[in-house]
């Protein structure tokens, strides 16, 4: 039975993690950080996972409130694994403390804001107590079938060394949004990119892994020659009138002064990347918009070019906003096709109800609704993955050493886009 302990919860993602109960966990939880908004907030989302009608969790929340909240964590020790999700400017130092005073972390993402930090993430990762990720996306049933599909030779074939880039990722997510069923109030550093990260320390931790997944899937090890080809940076404009209804202040804070203008931040947390993995090229963008429109919400789309298939997964308008999986034959589509049928097929204990159907250049992977569970419903699973992890003993392992290799090749973007800034 493992105890959790919670340092200055800042971002929804750590509540999320308790979003259901878990039996290698104990029903009291620690709670240490100042007695600020974001703590109120934090405490309202655990009492709505505590209160709701269907599967009611049964958390029992203990809260020491003050300043120097790590310090008195570490000289209470109430637990073993501390949750992080919050400021990301100080989340490599404050882990290097746990590490090093025994505990092991669960970290939302980005670790990683400023490139001198990585010597931080070697040492978490290198060694001693687990180091964990909270990186969703690989319980994600499109992102688990993709990796099926170009596992297999027989429906993808190769990556086409001649296509470059042979894997392509894009998301566009929106700063004002809703969670558990409300408005999400985000703290006002969140908007302050030298806390939150710029955009290149941001979402593209979520689609340099995807990337890593799938090429791992095809074999290839993913914990080295990464290469950086290209990295930028741009802005959203934030209106204060946006801020407001997001942080619930009536101005920008006066930190932010520099990077607004007619009353509209520049909000520097769009980027663009391109690295490659030997002769397999990646290109990555991710941009932040203000607001979905109405039954709207954030989009994603992937291009996966194989010597006998192209794989897209896509999100947006025109699916509905549920991720769909379509496969593209690149010469004969019988083959595809019966191929296709073999892996969905072998596919039927782990996933059933899969199948597949017909799409204008080729096949789709029809997805049951009962497998199509949302991107809130997988933060308690990484945290299980990780109590996994600290209770093998056996760390660290491949996914700490492709954690750092991501992480060396984001400070490597991050300081090549600044020295161009």
């Amino acid at each position: 039975m493992h105890a959790l302990c919670f340092l200055d919860p800042g971002h929804f993602h750590a509540a999320l993690t308790l979003r259901e109960g878990n039996p290698l966990v104990d029903d009291e939880i620690f709670v240490y950080a100042p007695d600020r908004p974001e703590l109120a907030e934090f405490l309202k989302l655990i009492d709505a996972f505590n209160r709701r009608s269907e599967r009611p969790t049964d958390w029992r929340v203990t809260v020491r409130a003050g300043e120097r909240s790590l310090d008195r964590l570490i000289a209470d020790r109430p637990g073993d694994v501390v949750v992080l999700a919050g400021r990301n400017d100080v989340k490599l130092a404050l882990m290097r403390r746990l590490h090093d005073a025994g505990f092991h972390v669960l970290a939302d993402k980005p670790w990683l804001t400023k490139p001198e930090a990585i010597d931080h993430a070697r040492q978490v990762l290198g060694s001693g107590p687990v180091a964990f990720e909270i990186m969703t996306g690989r319980h994600e049933i499109t992102s688990i079938l993709a990796q099926r599909i170009v596992r297999d030779r027989d429906v993808f074939g190769e990556f086409d060394a001649d296509s470059d880039p042979a894997i392509r990722l894009a998301s566009v997510h929106h700063l004002e949004k809703t969670v558990n069923g409300a408005p999400l109030r985000r703290p006002p550093w969140y908007f302050d990119v030298r806390v939150q990260g710029e955009g290149l320390a941001d979402i593209p931790t979520h689609l340099v892994a995807e990337a890593q997944r799938l090429l791992a899937a095809h074999g290839r090890a993913t914990d080295r020659e990464l290469t950086l080809v290209d990295a930028k940076l741009s802005a959203t404009s934030v209106p204060l009138a946006l801020f407001r209804r997001v942080t619930g202040l009536a101005e920008f804070p006066h930190e932010l002064d520099t990077r607004v203008e007619s009353e509209r931040l520049n909000y520097f947390g769009n980027a663009e990347l391109t690295f490659r993995l030997r002769d397999v090229g990646v290109a990555v963008s991710t941009r932040w918009d203000l607001a979905p429109p109405p039954e709207s919400g954030d989009t994603h789309s992937a291009l996966l070019v194989g010597t006998r298939a192209g794989v897209r997964i896509e999100q947006g308008l025109h699916t509905g906003f549920q991720r769909r999986v379509v496969i593209e034959p690149r010469g004969d589509a019988d083959r595809v096709r019966a191929a296709l049928q073999d892996l969905v097929a072998a596919a039927q204990r782990d996933y059933p109800g899969l199948a597949i159907g017909p799409a204008p250049r080729g096949f789709e992977m029809q997805i049951p609704a009962t497998l199509r569970t949302g991107h809130e419903s997988h933060f308690p699973l990484v945290l299980a993955e990780c109590l996994r992890t600290i209770d093998t003993g056996r760390f660290p392992d491949e996914r700490a050493a492709e954690t750092l290799a991501k992480y060396e090749l984001l400070a490597r973007a991050l300081a090549s886009a600044r020295s161009l800034a």
